[in-house]
């Protein structure tokens, strides 16, 4: 199935090559999680902070167990610090 991966700032060396601008369309598995997402995209768990699908917040506890769908857009920040 279909789905679009957003990774913005420090995150965004680990999109495919293939990728535009910040975003890539990627065939996943069905029933592939938002956790398992981020592992086969060889994310590193600590760079990923904020986590938004389809535009809603998911929980650090919810992303073993949130199920992506066809057409859904996973955005994925990282930490910001500053001043």
């Amino acid at each position: 199935m279909q789905v679009t991966l957003k990774l913005f700032a420090s995150l965004s060396p680990y999109l495919p090559k293939h990728a535009k601008r910040n975003e890539v369309q990627l065939d996943v598995p069905e029933g592939i999680t938002v956790a398992q997402m981020i592992q086969m995209q060889n994310l590193p768990n600590q760079l990923v902070h904020l986590v938004l699908l389809n535009g809603h917040f998911v929980a650090p506890d919810q992303r073993a167990t949130t199920v992506i769908q066809e057409n859904d857009a996973l955005a994925l920040c990282p930490p910001v610090a500053g001043g």
